[in-house]
């Protein structure tokens, strides 16, 4: 199986926002694209439907930009992934050009069930299982405050 595009920049989007501390570090859409290496316009639309399911708050103005919710920090990657994916079927047999087997095909059940086995799997992981020291090295962001060390 694999994920589309949109939902590749959703999950980056969301590691990217997972490596800041909350709210009071908000970053930005353009910030997030440089970092991810992917179009500001697709970062985007990613993000706006994240803030649409609730895994990410924005506010405007001249301090504002993007920051990850409660419930954005709480989703496992497989809720997320489904909400992103949306409820398509790994196959499609019905539509415009009907699978001419789809009445006693068991491909499609078996495929359904692989697919909720995936999803089952991203369900044992947060955002920050995915989040490392590697990762945030990557993004060039400090790991933790700058320490001033004072010899007695």
């Amino acid at each position: 199986m694999q994920l589309s595009r949109f939902t590749d920049l959703g999950l980056r989007a969301l590691m990217r926002l997972a490596v800041s501390g909350g709210a009071e570090e908000r970053v930005t859409v353009k910030l997030i694209a440089r970092q991810v290496n992917a179009s500001e316009n697709y970062v985007a639309k990613a993000v706006s439907k994240l803030a649409e399911l609730g895994y990410v708050a924005s506010q405007r103005g001249r301090t504002g930009g993007i920051f990850l919710t409660d419930a954005g920090r709480a989703a496992t990657i497989g809720r997320i992934v489904r909400d992103l994916e949306g409820d398509s079927e790994v196959i499609e047999c019905v539509g415009d050009n009907p699978c001419p087997l789809a009445g006693a095909c068991r491909l499609r059940g078996i495929l359904a069930t692989a697919q909720e086995a995936f999803y089952s799997e991203l369900d044992r992981y947060v955002l920050a299982d995915l989040v490392t020291p590697r990762t945030i090295e990557l993004l060039h962001l400090p790991a933790f405050p700058a320490v001033t060390l004072v010899n007695d």
